[in-house]
């Protein structure tokens, strides 16, 4: 598509930029994480542990990034995503030399200044590139076979370098970030139903080459009370939890479950448990219509931005971030099994609340930017 650079109207100054910002977007992403402050407390024991005072800290210094993010103009991102999706490949292939191992899982490096996660990063750079991708793809090429390979490339190389961590749960969701764009992007359902037949056929291949504590996680997600104090320990403790919440809670820094211990990993994975429990029925609703809100203003910015680039950005974004919310909260409630994927914000977790904050400030720049052409 062409553009006449003199139609559009593009804000340079700050006061500018400041005023174009989508304010419900920018409040809901701070009450988010003031909310996601006060957890964290709670999850320390009502006091300010390494954990609690490192999370307060994080955010305030991402959602800074959040706006700086977000004041650089949307054909910035457009023009480098393809160096950034490569620069994450080579932070994933730094993790296989040199990075960090705990617990049988090699995913982190040390910055020195910071313990990096790269995978997280990989599910905002897999959306930025293929939204490039497609920016540059005429429709009517999307399903031809050369242009539907580089977007299978692209996808594959990313999960198989996470899966072999291993870290299934995240390469899923870099995966689904992934469909969700080309899905989007207009490529046919019928080779997406031909490769989820492909799926199911090589399901039990893929079985054999689970971890076994993965398969446990399986195993403990159909019956958890197949080994109660094993695989099935966190899942049956977060049931009990949520379920002693009620309709109002039990109240602030009042959580049995979480205080006395019952409740593993409670600040990062399980950390909806622990606001369920003291904060109840209608307190887990207020969070979940403050994602909802969240996700609807991402999709709206998507609407009004003009540039294909924008669009594609903002509704996978939107798309994943839903699924992230989903995951999460069905894992905890024991509607998925285990897989290891944090809450949005909400979570301790300094990579994860980078990759969230990065990929809000790209739909904020939309927003700012939704006159200005992407390329």
């Amino acid at each position: 598509m062409l553009y006449n650079r003199n139609s559009f109207y593009t804000p340079f100054n700050i006061r500018e930029k400041l005023f174009n910002l989508d304010f419900i977007l920018f409040f809901s992403v701070l009450l988010l994480g003031v909310i996601s402050i006060f957890v964290q407390y709670s999850s320390s024991g009502g006091q300010w542990a390494a954990h609690s005072i490192n999370h307060a800290f994080r955010f305030l210094v991402f959602f800074s990034f959040f706006i700086f993010i977000s004041f650089i103009n949307i054909s910035i991102w457009n023009r480098f995503s393809f160096l950034i999706f490569l620069f994450f490949i080579l932070l994933l292939l730094a993790v296989k030399f040199f990075g960090l191992q705990s617990q049988g899982s090699r995913r982190w490096i040390n910055l020195f200044v910071f313990i990096l996660q790269p995978s997280e990063l990989m599910k905002i750079g897999i959306i930025l590139f293929l939204a490039n991708y497609y920016h540059r793809t005429s429709s009517s090429d999307v399903n031809k076979f050369k242009y539907l390979l580089i977007p299978v490339v692209a996808i594959f190389i990313p999960f198989t370098m996470v899966v072999t961590q291993p870290d299934l749960g995240t390469a899923l969701l870099i995966l689904f970030s992934g469909i969700v764009i080309t899905w989007l992007a207009g490529v046919r359902w019928k080779i997406f139903a031909y490769l989820f037949i492909l799926s199911l056929v090589l399901a039990p291949v893929a079985i054999s080459f689970l971890k076994p504590y993965q398969k446990s996680r399986i195993l403990s997600f159909l019956n958890p009370d197949l080994d109660p104090l094993g695989a099935g320990y966190q899942i049956i403790q977060s049931k009990i939890a949520i379920g002693s919440g009620g309709l109002f809670g039990k109240g602030f820094l009042n959580g049995s479950q979480a205080y006395l211990d019952f409740l593993p990993e409670k600040h990062t994975d399980f950390i909806f448990t622990l606001y369920a429990e003291e904060f109840g029925f209608f307190g887990s609703i207020l969070i979940v219509l403050l994602y909802f809100l969240i996700t609807y203003r991402i999709v709206h910015i998507g609407n009004l931005t003009r540039s294909i680039f924008g669009k594609l950005f903002c509704y996978g974004f939107s798309t994943a971030f839903f699924i992230y919310v989903t995951v999460n909260m069905s894992m905890v409630l024991g509607l998925l099994p285990i897989v290891g994927a944090p809450l949005p914000i909400l979570s301790y977790g300094g990579s994860s609340m980078l990759a969230i904050m990065f990929g809000l400030g790209i739909v904020m720049s939309c927003h700012i930017y939704k006159n200005s052409p992407a390329s």
